[in-house]
Protein backbone atom coordinates (compact mmCIF):
# COMPACT_ATOMS: atom_id res chain seq x y z
CA UNK A 1 0.00 0.00 0.00
CA UNK A 2 1.58 3.45 -0.85
CA UNK A 3 2.06 5.82 2.11
CA UNK A 4 0.75 8.75 2.14
CA UNK A 5 2.15 11.99 3.82
CA UNK A 6 1.03 15.64 3.79
CA UNK A 7 -2.61 14.53 3.31
CA UNK A 8 -5.65 15.86 5.59
CA UNK A 9 -8.28 13.38 6.98
CA UNK A 10 -11.74 14.65 8.18
CA UNK A 11 -14.82 13.43 9.17
CA UNK A 12 -18.14 15.34 8.08
CA UNK A 13 -21.70 15.20 9.35
CA UNK A 14 -25.12 16.36 8.45
CA UNK A 15 -27.15 15.66 11.64
CA UNK A 16 -29.04 12.84 10.09
CA UNK A 17 -31.84 12.00 12.63
CA UNK A 18 -33.15 8.17 12.76
CA UNK A 19 -37.31 7.75 12.43
CA UNK A 20 -38.76 6.14 15.27
CA UNK A 21 -41.31 3.40 13.79
CA UNK A 22 -43.46 2.97 16.88
CA UNK A 23 -44.35 6.68 17.00
CA UNK A 24 -43.59 8.02 13.35
CA UNK A 25 -41.04 10.85 15.19
CA UNK A 26 -37.81 11.79 14.48
CA UNK A 27 -35.07 11.58 16.86
CA UNK A 28 -34.93 15.05 19.36
CA UNK A 29 -32.79 17.90 17.02
CA UNK A 30 -31.86 18.99 21.14
CA UNK A 31 -29.87 15.59 21.82
CA UNK A 32 -28.50 14.39 18.78
CA UNK A 33 -26.66 18.42 18.22
CA UNK A 34 -24.98 17.73 22.09
CA UNK A 35 -23.80 14.25 21.13
CA UNK A 36 -22.27 15.85 17.43
CA UNK A 37 -20.34 18.44 20.09
CA UNK A 38 -19.00 15.50 21.89
CA UNK A 39 -17.96 13.99 18.64
CA UNK A 40 -16.01 16.86 17.47
CA UNK A 41 -14.48 17.38 20.83
CA UNK A 42 -13.00 13.78 20.80
CA UNK A 43 -12.17 14.32 16.87
CA UNK A 44 -9.75 16.56 18.28
CA UNK A 45 -8.68 14.72 20.91
CA UNK A 46 -8.03 11.90 18.44
CA UNK A 47 -6.35 14.24 15.74
CA UNK A 48 -8.51 14.22 13.12
CA UNK A 49 -7.77 17.34 10.79
CA UNK A 50 -11.21 18.93 9.76
CA UNK A 51 -14.27 18.37 10.72
CA UNK A 52 -17.65 19.89 8.19
CA UNK A 53 -21.14 20.04 8.98
CA UNK A 54 -23.53 20.08 6.34
CA UNK A 55 -26.70 22.24 5.97
CA UNK A 56 -29.88 20.97 5.71
CA UNK A 57 -33.70 22.31 6.23
CA UNK A 58 -35.92 19.15 6.89
CA UNK A 59 -37.09 17.20 9.94
CA UNK A 60 -34.99 14.49 9.06
CA UNK A 61 -31.74 16.45 9.88
CA UNK A 62 -30.92 18.32 13.23
CA UNK A 63 -28.66 21.26 11.33
CA UNK A 64 -29.93 23.76 9.36
CA UNK A 65 -27.34 26.35 10.63
CA UNK A 66 -23.52 25.12 10.42
CA UNK A 67 -21.88 27.83 11.62
CA UNK A 68 -23.31 28.29 14.79
CA UNK A 69 -22.72 24.59 15.11
CA UNK A 70 -19.35 24.61 14.42
CA UNK A 71 -18.81 28.18 17.19
CA UNK A 72 -20.01 26.01 19.61
CA UNK A 73 -17.48 23.38 18.40
CA UNK A 74 -14.63 25.99 18.38
CA UNK A 75 -15.29 26.57 22.32
CA UNK A 76 -14.56 22.41 22.75
CA UNK A 77 -11.53 22.08 20.45
CA UNK A 78 -7.88 23.40 20.05
CA UNK A 79 -6.67 21.90 16.43
CA UNK A 80 -9.57 20.91 14.17
CA UNK A 81 -10.31 22.86 11.33
CA UNK A 82 -13.67 23.72 10.92
CA UNK A 83 -16.00 23.51 8.11
CA UNK A 84 -19.48 24.18 6.54
CA UNK A 85 -20.06 20.60 4.14
CA UNK A 86 -21.96 22.63 2.70
CA UNK A 87 -22.97 26.34 2.92
CA UNK A 88 -25.93 26.48 0.01
CA UNK A 89 -24.76 29.77 -1.26
CA UNK A 90 -27.47 30.40 -3.63
CA UNK A 91 -29.90 30.67 -1.07
CA UNK A 92 -27.79 32.28 1.43
CA UNK A 93 -26.86 35.84 1.65
CA UNK A 94 -22.98 35.96 1.07
CA UNK A 95 -22.21 39.12 3.44
CA UNK A 96 -23.72 37.37 6.31
CA UNK A 97 -21.81 34.11 5.38
CA UNK A 98 -18.95 36.26 5.36
CA UNK A 99 -19.49 37.34 8.58
CA UNK A 100 -20.43 34.66 10.09
CA UNK A 101 -17.51 32.36 9.16
CA UNK A 102 -15.21 35.67 9.79
CA UNK A 103 -16.65 35.69 13.57
CA UNK A 104 -16.06 31.64 13.58
CA UNK A 105 -12.33 32.32 12.28
CA UNK A 106 -11.56 34.69 15.17
CA UNK A 107 -13.28 32.59 17.68
CA UNK A 108 -11.26 29.37 16.93
CA UNK A 109 -8.22 31.19 16.13
CA UNK A 110 -7.79 30.58 12.27
CA UNK A 111 -9.99 27.65 12.02
CA UNK A 112 -12.58 28.36 10.22
CA UNK A 113 -13.59 27.54 6.12
CA UNK A 114 -16.22 27.30 3.87
CA UNK A 115 -17.42 24.30 1.29
CA UNK A 116 -19.71 26.43 -0.89
CA UNK A 117 -22.29 24.20 -3.06
CA UNK A 118 -25.91 24.51 -3.97
CA UNK A 119 -26.59 21.15 -2.17
CA UNK A 120 -28.65 18.38 -2.68
CA UNK A 121 -31.94 19.20 -1.65
CA UNK A 122 -34.04 22.40 -2.58
CA UNK A 123 -35.70 22.87 0.74
CA UNK A 124 -34.03 26.38 1.47
CA UNK A 125 -34.82 27.96 -2.14
CA UNK A 126 -38.74 28.37 -1.20
CA UNK A 127 -38.13 28.37 2.62
CA UNK A 128 -36.14 31.62 1.83
CA UNK A 129 -38.12 33.04 -0.87
CA UNK A 130 -35.63 32.49 -3.90
CA UNK A 131 -36.65 30.88 -7.37
CA UNK A 132 -35.62 27.89 -8.73
CA UNK A 133 -35.62 29.29 -11.94
CA UNK A 134 -32.58 31.58 -10.83
CA UNK A 135 -30.64 28.11 -9.61
CA UNK A 136 -27.94 28.43 -11.77
CA UNK A 137 -27.24 31.81 -11.36
CA UNK A 138 -27.82 32.96 -7.92
CA UNK A 139 -24.86 30.32 -7.21
CA UNK A 140 -22.99 32.10 -9.89
CA UNK A 141 -23.93 36.12 -8.69
CA UNK A 142 -23.59 34.92 -4.82
CA UNK A 143 -19.97 33.23 -4.96
CA UNK A 144 -18.61 36.05 -6.80
CA UNK A 145 -19.69 38.59 -4.38
CA UNK A 146 -18.62 36.16 -1.63
CA UNK A 147 -15.00 35.89 -3.57
CA UNK A 148 -14.97 39.56 -3.36
CA UNK A 149 -15.93 40.39 -0.09
CA UNK A 150 -13.08 37.56 1.18
CA UNK A 151 -10.40 38.89 -1.24
CA UNK A 152 -11.38 43.09 -0.30
CA UNK A 153 -12.39 45.09 2.81
CA UNK A 154 -14.19 47.72 0.50
CA UNK A 155 -16.75 45.80 -1.52
CA UNK A 156 -18.31 47.10 -4.85
CA UNK A 157 -20.33 45.46 -6.74
CA UNK A 158 -23.35 44.80 -8.84
CA UNK A 159 -25.57 41.73 -10.42
CA UNK A 160 -28.83 41.14 -11.51
CA UNK A 161 -30.61 39.20 -8.71
CA UNK A 162 -29.26 40.85 -5.30
CA UNK A 163 -28.49 44.83 -4.45
CA UNK A 164 -25.63 46.27 -5.78
CA UNK A 165 -22.64 47.49 -3.08
CA UNK A 166 -20.97 50.93 -3.36
CA UNK A 167 -18.14 50.98 -1.47
CA UNK A 168 -19.32 48.99 1.38
CA UNK A 169 -17.37 47.38 4.65
CA UNK A 170 -17.55 43.85 5.72
CA UNK A 171 -16.73 43.03 9.37
CA UNK A 172 -15.42 41.32 11.27
CA UNK A 173 -11.99 40.30 8.73
CA UNK A 174 -10.97 36.55 9.47
CA UNK A 175 -7.47 36.24 11.15
CA UNK A 176 -5.27 35.38 7.83
CA UNK A 177 -5.54 39.10 6.05
CA UNK A 178 -9.43 38.95 6.39
CA UNK A 179 -9.36 35.88 3.94
CA UNK A 180 -10.95 32.63 4.70
CA UNK A 181 -10.33 28.78 3.05
CA UNK A 182 -12.89 28.67 0.56
CA UNK A 183 -13.54 25.29 -1.18
CA UNK A 184 -15.38 24.53 -4.24
CA UNK A 185 -17.84 21.94 -3.60
CA UNK A 186 -19.18 19.65 -6.36
CA UNK A 187 -21.20 16.57 -7.30
CA UNK A 188 -19.78 16.02 -10.88
CA UNK A 189 -20.65 18.17 -12.79
CA UNK A 190 -18.18 19.34 -15.48
CA UNK A 191 -19.41 23.31 -15.25
CA UNK A 192 -19.12 23.42 -11.44
CA UNK A 193 -15.46 21.75 -11.93
CA UNK A 194 -14.49 24.07 -14.99
CA UNK A 195 -15.49 27.10 -12.55
CA UNK A 196 -13.62 25.76 -9.48
CA UNK A 197 -10.74 25.15 -11.50
CA UNK A 198 -10.66 28.70 -13.29
CA UNK A 199 -11.17 30.36 -9.83
CA UNK A 200 -8.75 28.85 -8.38
CA UNK A 201 -10.80 27.43 -5.67
CA UNK A 202 -9.76 24.20 -3.86
CA UNK A 203 -12.29 21.27 -4.85
CA UNK A 204 -14.45 18.97 -2.81
CA UNK A 205 -16.17 16.11 -5.10
CA UNK A 206 -18.85 14.07 -3.52
CA UNK A 207 -18.79 10.72 -4.68
CA UNK A 208 -21.16 8.59 -2.39
CA UNK A 209 -22.17 5.48 -4.96
CA UNK A 210 -21.24 3.68 -7.89
CA UNK A 211 -16.91 3.65 -8.65
CA UNK A 212 -14.95 6.46 -7.29
CA UNK A 213 -12.78 5.65 -10.32
CA UNK A 214 -15.54 6.83 -12.67
CA UNK A 215 -14.60 10.50 -10.90
CA UNK A 216 -11.13 10.19 -12.85
CA UNK A 217 -11.71 12.13 -15.75
CA UNK A 218 -13.42 15.09 -14.11
CA UNK A 219 -10.47 15.28 -11.75
CA UNK A 220 -7.91 15.34 -14.57
CA UNK A 221 -10.09 17.92 -15.71
CA UNK A 222 -9.68 20.31 -13.25
CA UNK A 223 -6.56 19.78 -12.87
CA UNK A 224 -5.83 20.65 -16.54
CA UNK A 225 -8.00 23.93 -16.30
CA UNK A 226 -6.41 24.83 -12.70
CA UNK A 227 -2.95 24.95 -14.91
CA UNK A 228 -4.16 26.42 -17.82
CA UNK A 229 -5.79 29.20 -15.85
CA UNK A 230 -2.32 29.74 -14.57
CA UNK A 231 -2.72 29.06 -10.61
CA UNK A 232 -0.13 28.02 -8.82
CA UNK A 233 -0.23 24.23 -8.69
CA UNK A 234 1.95 23.58 -5.90
CA UNK A 235 -1.22 25.30 -3.98
CA UNK A 236 -3.95 22.96 -5.69
CA UNK A 237 -5.86 21.00 -3.19
CA UNK A 238 -8.40 18.62 -3.91
CA UNK A 239 -10.49 16.65 -1.66
CA UNK A 240 -13.26 13.71 -1.41
CA UNK A 241 -16.41 13.73 0.67
CA UNK A 242 -17.57 9.98 0.85
CA UNK A 243 -19.49 7.67 3.17
CA UNK A 244 -17.43 6.51 5.76
CA UNK A 245 -17.93 4.08 9.25
CA UNK A 246 -14.74 2.41 10.99
CA UNK A 247 -15.51 -0.48 12.78
CA UNK A 248 -13.15 -3.52 14.06
CA UNK A 249 -16.24 -5.60 14.79
CA UNK A 250 -17.52 -7.41 11.58
CA UNK A 251 -21.14 -7.91 12.68
CA UNK A 252 -21.09 -4.11 13.47
CA UNK A 253 -19.82 -3.25 10.05
CA UNK A 254 -22.44 -5.57 8.47
CA UNK A 255 -25.12 -4.32 10.55
CA UNK A 256 -24.72 -0.46 9.91
CA UNK A 257 -26.53 -1.73 6.64
CA UNK A 258 -29.66 -1.33 8.28
CA UNK A 259 -28.62 2.56 9.17
CA UNK A 260 -27.62 3.16 6.01
CA UNK A 261 -30.92 1.47 4.08
CA UNK A 262 -33.01 3.65 6.33
CA UNK A 263 -31.28 6.92 4.87
CA UNK A 264 -30.92 6.09 1.64
CA UNK A 265 -34.64 4.44 1.20
CA UNK A 266 -36.15 8.33 2.90
CA UNK A 267 -34.17 10.34 0.58
CA UNK A 268 -35.18 7.91 -2.33
CA UNK A 269 -38.59 8.48 -1.73
CA UNK A 270 -39.15 11.25 -3.01
CA UNK A 271 -36.55 10.87 -5.44
CA UNK A 272 -37.79 7.89 -7.34
CA UNK A 273 -35.43 5.53 -6.44
CA UNK A 274 -35.87 1.85 -5.97
CA UNK A 275 -35.25 0.47 -2.41
CA UNK A 276 -31.54 0.81 -1.23
CA UNK A 277 -30.46 -3.13 -1.28
CA UNK A 278 -27.75 -4.95 0.85
CA UNK A 279 -26.12 -6.24 -2.81
CA UNK A 280 -25.67 -2.84 -3.44
CA UNK A 281 -24.20 -2.10 -0.20
CA UNK A 282 -21.67 -4.84 -0.14
CA UNK A 283 -20.76 -4.17 -3.36
CA UNK A 284 -19.94 -0.39 -2.26
CA UNK A 285 -18.33 -1.87 0.57
CA UNK A 286 -15.48 -3.95 -2.39
CA UNK A 287 -12.29 -1.97 -3.20
CA UNK A 288 -13.79 -0.05 -6.50
CA UNK A 289 -16.61 0.93 -4.63
CA UNK A 290 -17.43 4.04 -3.25
CA UNK A 291 -18.85 3.09 0.15
CA UNK A 292 -15.54 3.48 2.94
CA UNK A 293 -17.54 0.97 5.73
CA UNK A 294 -15.47 -1.50 7.47
CA UNK A 295 -12.36 -2.53 9.58
CA UNK A 296 -9.62 0.51 9.58
CA UNK A 297 -7.31 -1.68 7.38
CA UNK A 298 -10.05 -2.02 5.10
CA UNK A 299 -11.06 1.82 5.06
CA UNK A 300 -7.22 2.89 5.25
CA UNK A 301 -6.26 1.27 2.31
CA UNK A 302 -9.41 2.48 -0.10
CA UNK A 303 -8.27 6.21 0.96
CA UNK A 304 -4.46 5.36 0.00
CA UNK A 305 -6.22 3.89 -3.54
CA UNK A 306 -8.01 7.15 -3.88
CA UNK A 307 -4.64 9.07 -3.02
CA UNK A 308 -3.25 6.95 -5.71
CA UNK A 309 -5.96 7.66 -8.74
CA UNK A 310 -6.82 10.99 -7.80
CA UNK A 311 -3.77 12.69 -6.06
CA UNK A 312 -6.37 14.24 -3.05
CA UNK A 313 -4.76 16.11 -0.62
CA UNK A 314 -7.61 15.86 1.88
CA UNK A 315 -10.50 13.16 2.41
CA UNK A 316 -13.53 13.90 4.42
CA UNK A 317 -15.18 10.74 5.83
CA UNK A 318 -19.24 11.44 5.86
CA UNK A 319 -20.41 9.36 9.26
CA UNK A 320 -23.48 9.76 10.51
CA UNK A 321 -25.75 8.58 7.30
CA UNK A 322 -28.68 6.85 9.37
CA UNK A 323 -28.00 8.37 12.74
CA UNK A 324 -25.80 5.65 14.34
CA UNK A 325 -26.16 5.29 17.82
CA UNK A 326 -23.59 7.88 19.66
CA UNK A 327 -21.27 5.01 21.31
CA UNK A 328 -20.98 3.21 18.22
CA UNK A 329 -19.56 6.90 16.57
CA UNK A 330 -17.45 7.42 18.75
CA UNK A 331 -15.58 3.86 18.37
CA UNK A 332 -15.80 4.91 14.57
CA UNK A 333 -14.23 7.95 15.34
CA UNK A 334 -11.77 6.25 17.21
CA UNK A 335 -10.44 4.07 15.15
CA UNK A 336 -10.53 6.44 12.53
CA UNK A 337 -8.24 8.64 14.32
CA UNK A 338 -5.90 6.03 15.97
CA UNK A 339 -5.75 3.66 13.30
CA UNK A 340 -6.51 4.79 9.72
CA UNK A 341 -4.78 7.86 10.04
CA UNK A 342 -1.47 7.10 10.85
CA UNK A 343 -1.54 4.27 8.53
CA UNK A 344 -2.39 6.63 5.25
CA UNK A 345 -0.51 9.40 6.22
CA UNK A 346 2.42 6.52 7.38
CA UNK A 347 3.26 7.74 10.19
Amino acid sequence: MTKINNMELGIGMFGDLALDQSTGKYRDAGIKIREILDQVKFMDEVGIDVFAMGEHHRPDYAVSSPEIVLAAAASVTKNIKLASGVTVLSSSEPVKVYEDFSTLDLISDGRAEIFVGRGSFIESFPLYGYSLNDYEQLFDEKLELLLKINAEENVSWSGKLRAPMQNQTVYPRAKNDGKLSIWRAVGGTPQSVLSAAQLGMPLVVAIIGGMPIQFKNLIEFYKQEYQKAGHDVSKMQIAIHSHTFVSDDQKVADGYFHNYKSQMDRIGASRGWAPYTKAQYDGGRSKDGALFIGGPAEVADKIAYMKEIFGITRFIGHMDVGDPAHDVMMKSIELFGKEVKPVVKGL
